[in-house]
């Protein structure tokens, strides 16, 4: 898998050169998908261009990595006609622009490797090593390498992160979107998962560092304590998966109190977050269309299974999509269930997708490669192994000058959705 850069390459790769492509990438080439609206340019020596070593454009498939929720569809949309237009201007052969959620019905479809060649042989003679998708990269990285047997990956300084200059074809900016207002805190109902064996442990961090952002808030436990306080729901607590408890929060959230709050966010006690930060994402998303948004995993991706929210990073439900699960059938087999799974499971059978954000964390920022998190401005972490957790809710989430003096827009810069 070679991206096109260096030009001594180029005449080796792929006939059908593939570029994955995020919705925060913004291009120095460019590109439109109709021709009738293109108007190419016919003057590339004039502008110091020549083609006389280039690929052909028509030789490139860009696929964006898009989502079927429709803020991240239309921004994938935007791309794809920046990308065309791009390319109007050097070549009269425009290139194949494709968006993820288009070539498949799978919501969380992240792979598609079956389109390089080298490859289709061994996912159709080999099963795949784990029935779970987690970390995308890493998980192409090794099957792409096969044990030193593959293909090595190419790394080409012309596809820029951190820095711009005149030779890079990509750059990349994080920022938090902001599609209006932030939406209120008001707006955001916060429900902790504990219990009684964590609450003298737990809860205290939580008070002492993000609980305090949050207009609503309550702790669901296996034991009602005053001091904290916290609700006792009626479920037992579990030693695996939290589906009773869980499905407990949304019928309580849905149908016993907070029927004008638009959001509910279901954390564990043990998950750092920024509601800040939060309130400035969700200004993205629509109130009418159903949303169940956070970090996305994948169970048996490759054989029809669905994608889900891991739970530790936080699940964040809009209104509507609490509305659509309740009404149907779909619940717990078990107390014990998994819950982010069954909830994965529920709304891939309704036609609900799951709406990934890079921001939320399953992990510490320790269990990730520093480059990665340098682009990000994170929403949560979780667990407390081996850290301390205030030290790291102070470093990355806590709100900072810079936070509190963003500005209502951000033009030329893209977001990490």
């Amino acid at each position: 898998m070679r991206p096109p850069a260096r030009r001594r390459r180029r005449r080796r790769a792929l006939p059908a050169l593939l570029s994955l492509l995020s919705c925060s990438l913004a291009f120095a080439l460019a590109s439109k998908d109709i021709k009738k609206v293109v108007t190419p340019s016919k003057n590339l020596e004039k502008n110091g261009m020549s083609r006389k070593n280039d690929i052909d454009l028509k030789g490139i498939v860009f696929v964006i990595q898009s989502q079927s929720n429709s803020f991240h569809a239309k921004r994938a949309e935007e791309l794809r006609k920046s990308i065309l237009e791009q390319a109007a201007d050097l070549t009269q052969e425009l290139p194949r622009v494709l968006l993820l959620h288009e070539l498949s019905e799978q919501e969380g479809a992240w792979t598609i490797l079956p389109l390089l060649p080298q490859l289709t042989k061994r996912l159709k003679s080999e099963s795949l090593r784990s029935d779970f998708t987690i970390d995308l990269k890493h998980e192409i990285a090794l099957y792409i390498w096969d044990k030193g047997d593959g293909p090595p990956l190419t790394p080409v300084p012309e596809l820029c992160t951190d820095s711009v200059d005149a030779h890079c074809a990509t750059t990349f900016h994080s920022f938090l979107p902001l599609c209006g207002n932030p939406v209120k805190k008001e707006d955001i109902f916060v429900a902790v998962k504990t219990c009684k064996k964590f609450h003298s442990e737990r809860i205290p961090i939580v008070k002492q560092t993000w609980a305090g952002q949050a207009a609503l808030i309550e702790y669901y436990s296996d034991h009602a304590e005053s001091s904290i306080p916290t609700v006792d729901l009626g479920v037992p607590n579990t030693d695996r998966g939290h589906c009773g408890k869980t499905f407990a929060i949304l019928e309580r959230f849905f149908n016993q109190s907070h029927d004008k709050v638009a959001w509910l966010v279901i954390v564990d006690d043990d998950t750092l977050i920024s509601i800040s930060r939060l309130r400035r994402l969700l200004s993205c998303y629509e109130s009418g269309e159903p949303v169940f948004l956070g970090e996305r995993y994948g169970y048996g991706l490759g054989t029809g299974g669905y994608s889900y929210i891991t739970g530790g990073g936080g699940m964040v439900f809009n209104r509507e999509a609490i509305r659509r699960l309740l009404t149907s059938k779909c619940r717990c087999y078990s107390n014990d269930a998994p819950d982010d799974m069954v909830l994965g499971m529920c709304f891939s059978g309704l036609g609900v997708p799951v709406t990934h954000s890079p921001l939320f964390h399953q992990a510490r920022p320790v269990d990730y490669p520093e480059d990665y998190l340098s682009h990000q401005v994170p929403i949560s972490f979780h667990k407390h192994w081996n850290i301390d957790p205030v030290k790291v809710y102070v470093t990355w989430l806590a709100p900072s000058e810079e936070d509190k003096s963003w500005p209502e827009t951000q033009e030329g810069f893209k977001e990490e959705l």
